[in-house]
């Protein structure tokens, strides 16, 4: 086959190789310095505790244009766990709440992401807390645009809720309070603020 007899052919394959599609992934890194995995839970139906993970990593792998095509994996350090309370996090870190000695790490490995409106997306995952794999639903705002900083690199944003019952994952000690209900909720409500970054120097900024 020529060009010449087939030109056709030839602009559709140009076409297509040049499509967002057909772009190449390469793999982004999640920024551990402005990543932030937060949490919020009900204290005895009267107030919010919220607290956050300070060390977490990953990677997403993306072509830079069709988010839908990308993939990604973040990965939390349990130990890291921080409510502003050393006391409540070191009781956090038990086998009543999340083992941390056993299970050192949280994890989320994105199977689909799909349009969810404008600047919004829908990533369904596998999420592992305390040995335990569970689908979980992420909203996301973003991504944002490319910004390339001072070293070069080139940084993409975005900020994913979801709300997750922490008995799925084995996590269930509560206390019956005297005037009825319980002193911590089931429901936790999570927050995931990211930045990856790609290219040269790929530092603190």
């Amino acid at each position: 086959m020529t060009q010449r007899r087939y030109p056709l052919l030839w602009a559709l394959a140009f076409v297509f190789l040049s499509s967002p599609l057909y772009a190449q992934a390469t793999e982004w890194q999640i920024d551990p310095d402005h990543t932030s995995v937060q949490f919020a839970v009900s204290h005895m139906r009267t107030s919010t505790v919220r607290g956050r993970f300070n060390k977490t990593t990953g990677t997403v792998k993306w072509d830079g244009r069709d988010f839908a095509s990308a993939s990604v994996e973040i990965v939390t350090s349990v130990a890291s766990i921080d409510t502003g309370v050393p006391e409540r996090d070191a009781h956090l870190r038990t086998a009543n709440f999340m083992l941390a000695e056993k299970y050192q790490t949280i994890t989320f490995k994105s199977v689909k992401i799909e349009p969810a409106g404008s600047g919004r997306l829908r990533m369904t995952g596998n999420l592992t807390i305390r040995g335990v794999t569970k689908q979980a639903v992420l909203d996301i705002a973003g991504p944002s645009e490319p910004v390339k900083g001072p070293d070069g690199a080139i940084r993409v944003g975005a900020s994913a809720t979801t709300t997750i019952d922490r008995r799925d994952f084995g996590l269930r000690w509560n206390r019956v309070l005297e005037a009825g209900g319980l002193l911590v909720g089931f429901q936790v409500a999570i927050t995931i603020d990211i930045e990856i970054v790609k290219g040269a120097g790929g530092g603190k900024q």
